[in-house]
């Protein structure tokens, strides 16, 4: 089945492997199937619509709506959202069945939602079983950990993107099981790694990219069980280590110019796997781990059986998911959600089963459309129900969505419309335009960026609002800063250091300043978003195109695009070339 996506125009695939998934997932109630109709959308749209939801980065200062108690929030002070303490929130002192409202049939599903959605606290940061994570957002069995975001079983890490099960690493982005790493980028159980990329079980490797099981290494490429490597060519211990002094400590200059040789070495010399993974089976995407049978998956580890999942680990039968921790089965449409089952179209769900719409709900079963609910069921508007009242008003809501009550003629920028789909709500992700952030503070805009015009004729939210920076002894620009480490002075936890090219002052935190001395690093001279920026920047799109192996010929599907220089090669022939 094609049909034409109703946001982007272009084509619109729908298998019957698909049409399968979307009727076994369906609820069923009183012995009938309720089925998902098939998506409007095409898969990057609905990735899109679904992380408008997701602000991981954007945090400010503000006050607890029950408390007054000062917080660090992912809302800023001036929306309209009642965010309490995250002790607050986890706490008796409020119930989430006292906002709870009757279903209306006079007004559309999502009008409702949004109603609901004002009243109903909300979590200042999304945290769960973590210690001394204040400036974490996403952040899960974490310790120590200061603006991480999407902080999975972490202890000490600094600075990171979705860094999971990983200590004291700081400026990571997507690393995982690694100890030690600083400026790392898609590495997988690497230890006192830098500046790499694409290495898996590597240590002591400095500028490297695709190597596995490599240590003492500098600025090589496609290695692979090697030692005392520089530049490519053996040197064995003794030249390795002299050459290695004569460098060290690495000042900034010397760290700029060997990211230079690096990116040059990678343009020239080096050969690119279609895919970066290890121990799969039938799959096809990007960064892909001990997974099987996956299609248009990205940064998927131990996953089976799921299609269009992005950043997602321990995932089983499930489509169109975005940023899950793990643990989840049977589900469709759904964003931040783990260790549940049978969810569709929800949000920051946890230990749950067969939630239909619903948002911020933990260790719940049977509820439609509810939020910030705790170990409930049957629940629908967070008005609770007998399990036969259940069981027969949803359906009857259901039929409802199918066809709303309002013309949809408000826009995209109406805080109650259908995000301008079609005549039918049921099947649908919330519509973008209740989503409490601005476009520009969601991950949307790192995976699918646009600018502020762009996004208002869109329909899009956008934020201009500036929290303050706090107030220092002075700013120093970063060029001004002693290139040792060792010139460094304990006054510089006093300033603020004045970006290279932002010109946005930024601060050194003792924990960080004590990894730049243990390691021999010299102080960034880039704020930490410019410094994300361009870590993302060397990561390729989340899409994968056609084209053939270099050396063979035959047909791959890659996220290198066919008119790029690199030299990609299939499976078969980059394992001949690299071993």
């Amino acid at each position: 089945m094609f049909k034409t996506c109703k946001n982007c125009q272009q084509n619109l695939e729908i298998t019957d492997e698909d049409l399968k998934f979307y009727d076994k997932i369906s609820p069923i109630f009183t012995g009938k199937k309720y089925s998902l109709p098939p998506p409007n959308l095409c898969p990057d749209c609905r990735s899109q619509q679904r992380m408008q939801f997701r602000n991981f980065r954007n945090l400010y200062n503000a006050k607890s709506a029950l408390s007054g108690e000062k917080i660090i929030s992912m809302y800023h002070p001036q929306l309209n959202y009642k965010v309490y303490s995250i002790n607050e929130w986890w706490s008796d002192q409020w119930e989430g069945l006292n906002f709870g409202q009757e279903y209306s049939f006079d007004k559309d599903f999502f009008e409702q939602f949004y109603d609901l959605q004002l009243k109903v606290p909300k979590l200042p940061l999304k945290q769960l079983q973590c210690e001394a994570c204040e400036y974490s957002n996403f952040a899960f069995k974490s310790q120590n950990c200061y603006l991480v975001f999407g902080c999975v079983e972490n202890q000490d890490c600094l600075y990171g993107h979705i860094v999971w099960r990983s200590k004291d690493c700081l400026d990571g982005l997507y690393i995982y099981e690694c100890n030690f790493c600083y400026e790392c980028l898609d590495c997988v159980g690497c230890y006192k790694s830098y500046f790499s990329t694409e290495c898996v079980n590597c240590a002591e490797t400095w500028f490297c990219h695709d190597c596995l099981g490599c240590n003492n290494c500098f600025g090589s490429t496609n290695l692979k069980q090697k030692s005392w490597y520089w530049n490519n060519e053996y040197l064995g211990k003794e030249k390795y280590l002299e050459k290695f002094k004569k460098i060290s400590p690495l000042n900034y200059k010397t760290i700029k110019q060997a990211k230079q040789d690096l990116s040059l070495r990678k343009k020239n010399q080096t050969v690119f796997p279609e895919i970066f993974g290890n121990l799969n089976e039938n799959v096809t995407g990007n960064h892909i781990y001990f997974s099987k049978n996956l299609t248009n998956c990205f940064d998927a580890k131990r996953c089976e059986n799921c299609k269009f999942l992005y950043t997602s680990q321990t995932f089983t039968d499930c489509y169109d998911c975005n940023f899950t921790p793990g643990n989840c089965e049977l589900s469709y449409n759904c964003l931040a959600v783990g260790d549940s089952r049978n969810l569709i179209n929800c949000r920051e769900i946890s230990n749950s089963t067969n939630l239909i719409y619903c948002y911020e709900c933990q260790n719940c079963h049977d509820c439609f459309g509810c939020d910030g609910l705790k170990y409930k069921n049957y629940c629908i508007l967070n008005k609770q129900y007998s399990k036969e009242e259940y069981e027969k008003l949803v359906p009857k809501i259901i039929e409802a969505m199918k066809s709303p009550k309002s013309p949809l003629t408000r826009g995209l920028g109406h805080p109650l419309d259908k995000g301008g789909l079609g005549d039918c709500e049921w099947g649908e992700f919330f519509p973008s335009s209740i989503s409490p952030f601005g476009y520009n503070e969601t991950v949307a805009q790192e995976y699918f960026p646009l600018t502020k015009n762009e996004c208002l004729k869109k329909g899009f939210k956008w934020s201009d609002y500036e929290p303050e920076f706090p107030k220092v002894e002075k700013i120093i620009p970063a060029n001004l800063l002693p290139d040792a480490i060792s010139e460094i002075p304990d006054d510089i936890l006093n300033w603020a250091v004045q970006c290279e090219i932002t010109k946005k002052p930024f601060k050194i935190i003792k924990p960080e300043l004590d990894f730049y001395r243990e390691h021999n690093l010299p102080i960034p001279h880039l704020h930490p978003d410019e410094r994300h920026k361009q870590r993302m920047a060397l990561r390729n799109p989340r899409k994968l195109w056609k084209r053939s192996c270099i050396k063979c010929n035959a047909e791959i599907q890659t996220t290198y695009s066919p008119d790029r220089p690199e030299m990609v090669y299939c499976e078969k022939c980059y394992l001949e070339i690299v071993y």
